[in-house]
């Protein structure tokens, strides 16, 4: 909502005659502001300090997974070949890299606002900087950089796939390269797959199976990299550490805003076990079978989006900040003239904060207005999927 109050607002004034410098400085004056408020917040950029621990192991030769890094002495999560990514962090300074981090994803907020609305098939002059300057101060892209994390960087990886023309020869590599850094994104490619298999025995081609196989040959080519250069971390993580989910962190911690997190807050448990399982794979199977019809109807940015939002839900650990698909999910809606653009408020509000939470796990006994605010972004996905999957088609709305 607040994306299409900007947007309208800008049109309103016939006099501003170039809408894009005007939207440079807006959204320069809003990055200045937040840089600012987080300064004045002694953020630690905490992730990016373990990403930097990580590149530094690797380069040391020592065991990546037996590494603790910062005082929360927070382990490797990633896979091996993300911390052959990270080793260049350890060559300049912590300062000099925190203020680096802090204008790479600026800079990619920026163009994720630019993908998504390519993705919604909008092209406005200044439309990505107004809806950046808005964006920043949502609460997944603020912890996004507060933490120093890379989801933007991911987001982007995966929409820039997304949003190729049919038959670009580059199509799959953001994805499978997202995939190689961290697995949820190769959803995406299962997706691609399920879509072109489905399209092909309707006779209609097979588009995007092309997408799906260079997709899948860049995350192999990414993983044998890592294997050859961290053999013994490789071995480890995909027979040992992918499979140990709590690693990551408490199931029920409030910043969890994936239904396993949920389950754990509802039943005051840190394993929902089944239950878990059970939800996550009816979620998987209904969620990706909104994104596929989507695809097949020809609505790439439904079928995105409702992918991305599936994901962040099935996940065993979806942290409040890798919910920046928010951002293309509210233009998309936006663009759509939907009242359901609202939505957007949700990740504005940063209700989940508002609940007890700590070291002292008090999420295991939430109430139940505590566990309504700390589910607010599950809520809101669960709302948008069955929104996607109940709207009619184009064709039977211009009919």
């Amino acid at each position: 909502m607040t994306v299409k109050v900007l947007a309208h607002t800008a049109a309103r004034f016939p006099s501003v005659r170039r809408p894009a410098p005007l939207a440079a400085a807006v959204c320069l004056l809003s990055f200045a502001v937040f840089w600012a408020a987080q300064r004045a917040a002694g953020v630690s950029m905490i992730d990016l300090m373990v990403y930097r621990a990580e590149g530094q192991t690797v380069r040391a030769g020592a065991d990546l997974y037996a590494m603790r890094a910062t005082r929360a002495h927070l382990p490797t999560t990633y896979p091996p070949f993300a911390a052959l990514l990270f080793t260049p962090l350890t060559l300049i300074g912590v300062p000099e890299l925190r203020a680096l981090a802090t204008i790479t994803n600026l800079g990619l907020l920026v163009a994720l606002a630019e993908l998504s609305l390519r993705l919604a098939g909008l092209r406005r002059p200044g439309a990505a900087l107004w809806i950046a300057a808005v964006a920043v101060w949502c609460e997944p892209v603020w912890t996004t950089l507060r933490y120093g994390q890379i989801n933007l960087l991911l987001a982007v990886a995966v929409l820039w796939d997304l949003t190729r023309e049919r038959g670009d020869r580059w199509a799959g590599t953001g994805i499978g390269l997202a995939a190689a850094l961290k697995l949820t994104p190769a959803l995406f490619g299962l997706f691609l797959l399920i879509a072109a298999v489905t399209r092909r025995r309707s006779g209609a081609g097979n588009f995007p199976l092309a997408v799906t196989i260079r997709a899948a040959a860049v995350f192999c080519a990414a993983t044998a990299t890592a294997a050859v250069a961290l053999p013994y971390d490789s071995l480890r993580f995909w027979t040992s550490m992918v499979f140990e989910a709590g690693r990551v962190g408490h199931a029920e911690d409030t910043a969890n805003q994936s239904l396993r997190g949920v389950l754990a807050r509802l039943l005051h448990t840190g394993d929902p076990g089944l239950w878990w399982t059970a939800a996550a794979a009816v979620t998987a199977a209904v969620g990706l079978a909104v994104a596929v019809r989507a695809e097949l109807r020809g609505e790439r940015a439904w079928a995105t989006t409702a992918c991305a939002v599936t994901a962040l839900l099935v996940s065993p650990v979806s942290w409040s900040h890798h919910w920046v698909w928010c951002v293309p999910v509210v233009v998309l809606l936006a663009a759509e003239r939907s009242r359901w653009a609202l939505l957007g408020a949700v990740f504005c509000t940063y209700a989940l904060w508002w609940v007890p939470h700590g070291t002292s796990r008090p999420e295991l006994a939430q109430s139940g207005g505590q566990m309504a605010l700390s589910a607010l972004y599950p809520l809101a996905g669960a709302g948008f999927l069955a929104l996607a999957a109940l709207r009619p088609s184009r064709r039977s709305r211009s009919a």
